[in-house]
């Protein structure tokens, strides 16, 4: 089975990623612009420390008859978070308080392996880093950093919105995970913290309801 490569969108899905970046700048909800066989989800991304919101993500699911699906996802995250690079997952439990309810690495299959440093970076969760790059003139953590935001553009063909053996919707749902560090994809196998580490932010992903009146 051959699946895309995660990372930036390319030109087949710059329509998609335009609108829902769109969305996120003027605060409309996942399925305002969607079409009827097109399938959103949304998720509010806080702080795991205070539970503070920070950001949000959309996701779209492109049209396909295809069993793999496309699914376009952007996460703006807005402030809170230290400058560099943060590994960023779909984990396996739609659940945020505390942050480690959210479990594992999303991983389903019979040979599912969600251990967030093991089996890395082979688990359907994966995603590329979010680059924060944009930083408070005034905001600072704990322990004396400054602290701000960033934008992730990316596609997966890993996870599905709609029903099925990759749905991010079974009976324990979703959520996504922010962490404390860079990914490094592991390239040297399973290692303590080379996935992320700890844990700032979370957001349980949420399937919008498509109005039909």
């Amino acid at each position: 089975m051959t699946t895309l490569p995660l990372g930036s969108p390319g030109s087949a899905g710059r329509a998609a990623v335009a609108a829902l970046s769109l969305a996120l700048c003027y605060g409309a909800h996942g399925d305002d612009d969607a079409q009827p066989d097109e399938i959103t989800a949304t998720a509010v991304i806080r702080s795991c420390d205070s539970q503070r919101r920070i950001g949000r993500a959309l996701l779209r699911e492109r049209r396909s008859t295809e069993a793999m699906k496309i699914v376009d996802i952007v996460i703006d995250v807005r402030r809170g978070l230290t400058a560099g690079k943060h590994g960023v997952h779909i984990h396996e439990t739609g659940a945020c308080e505390p942050c480690s309810a959210a479990g594992g690495h999303f991983d389903p299959g019979p040979y599912g392996h969600s251990n967030p440093d093991g089996n890395h970076p082979f688990h359907a969760g994966e995603l590329v880093n979010l680059n924060v790059d944009k930083l408070s003139a005034y905001e600072y953590n704990s322990d004396g950093q400054r602290v701000g935001g960033g934008t992730l553009w990316t596609l997966t063909t890993r996870i599905t919105l709609s029903d099925g053996p990759l749905s991010l919707f079974d009976a324990d749902g979703s959520a996504f995970i922010i962490h404390a560090n860079t990914d490094t994809y592991c390239p040297d196998g399973e290692a303590a913290g080379c996935a992320g580490g700890g844990r700032d932010a979370c957001g349980v992903i949420v399937k919008d309801v498509l109005d039909d009146a």
